[in-house]
């Protein structure tokens, strides 16, 4: 059964058009997350699916049901913002019950539901303190909950990590995945982090200007990239692009291959001066500048003894090389 399908969504404000005709279905029990840079259009069309803005064309529906006339209390749905939106003067538990409370659901039931995800988010020791005397990781959790024991059809999170450090993230995104496999739930994700969306999604949709570039498995992405746009989105450190005589060498407008498929080699086929060595301890980064002008970052899985200024000759992994056409497609 399908959680979520958005049927030729389309919005513009004025003569501006910042979504132009997105088709997707997401079944029950996917966490699907939506990824791609600022202005890309993906947290404006998290908001039509929740129902805080209005799409232009198209027709949403949420398990089955049109609700491009429903208020978003009413659609089945939880969101999680970017901002933890918590009452100041609430406790955690009231914080967590509120919207149960304001829906008429018993207090013994809004209280079996607060302690079954306190329990689960690990909040049980907090209920009685207020949002000032929590961590921003706390607050975060507290958010989570109060969507939590709402028992939603569909979760929506736009882009919940972005207020906390870099810890605080990685332990955060490890919450929400046990939280998807725990309760076997519909979960959309909104982030411009492509590593956030490797790691949780069980399908990624790459947006840009409005327009899916691609939707798929994570891996699938990552390996067989529709156009030079996903291609150079996924993945970290990005792909390298050249052109010129390697290319024309592959019949492509344009050859990829990403940093951790290129290895130095003393016959490669590029010959390039090492600009940058980063030594990370597990990986090296070096950032060479080949004859031709290009930059090429090359992914080193240990130590290494290169130095900068040093010249290298380089050579992709065999069958690693992306090829596109002159539009950016594939080939």
């Amino acid at each position: 059964m399908q959680s979520l399908k958005l049927s030729n969504i389309v919005k513009s404000f004025g003569k501006v058009e910042v979504l132009k005709g997105i088709d997707l279905a997401v079944e029950k029990g996917e966490l699907v997350v939506f990824v791609g840079p600022s202005g890309c259009g993906k947290s404006t069309l998290m908001r039509i699916i929740a129902g805080l803005e209005m799409q232009t064309e198209g027709t949403v529906e949420i398990a089955g049901r049109n609700v491009d006339a429903v208020v978003p209390a009413k659609r089945g749905i939880a969101m999680v913002f970017q901002s933890y939106a918590l009452y100041p003067h609430l406790d955690v538990a009231g914080n967590m019950s509120l919207a149960l409370k304001q829906d008429g659901v018993a207090k013994a039931e809004r209280e079996k539901r607060v302690s079954q995800a306190a329990d689960f988010l690990k909040l049980a020791h907090l209920l009685e303190r207020r949002p000032a005397e929590l961590s921003g990781g706390q607050r975060q959790r507290v958010a989570i909950g109060r969507a939590v024991v709402r028992e939603p059809t569909l979760f929506l999170f736009d882009e919940p990590l972005s207020n906390l450090d870099a810890a605080l993230r990685v332990n955060t995104r490890l919450e929400i995945a046990r939280l998807h496999r725990s309760l076997g739930a519909t979960m959309v994700y909104v982030t411009h982090d492509q590593i956030e969306a490797m790691t949780l999604a069980d399908r990624i949709v790459v947006l840009e200007a409005g327009v899916v570039q691609q939707v798929g498995r994570p891996m699938d992405l990552y390996n067989k990239p529709a156009n030079i746009f996903v291609a150079g989105f996924i993945g970290s450190p990005k792909m390298n692009f050249l052109a010129g005589e390697a290319a024309a060498e592959r019949d492509a407008h344009t050859v990829g291959i990403r940093p951790e498929h290129v290895r130095v080699d003393p016959q490669g086929e590029w010959l390039g001066r090492v600009r940058h060595a980063e030594h990370l301890g597990s990986d090296s980064y070096l950032y060479v500048t080949l004859d031709g002008g290009e930059e090429m970052t090359v992914r080193i899985p240990e130590e290494t003894t290169i130095a900068v200024d040093e010249t290298v000759r380089l050579a992709p992994l065999p069958g690693r090389v992306h090829r596109f056409a002159a539009d950016g497609t594939a080939l």
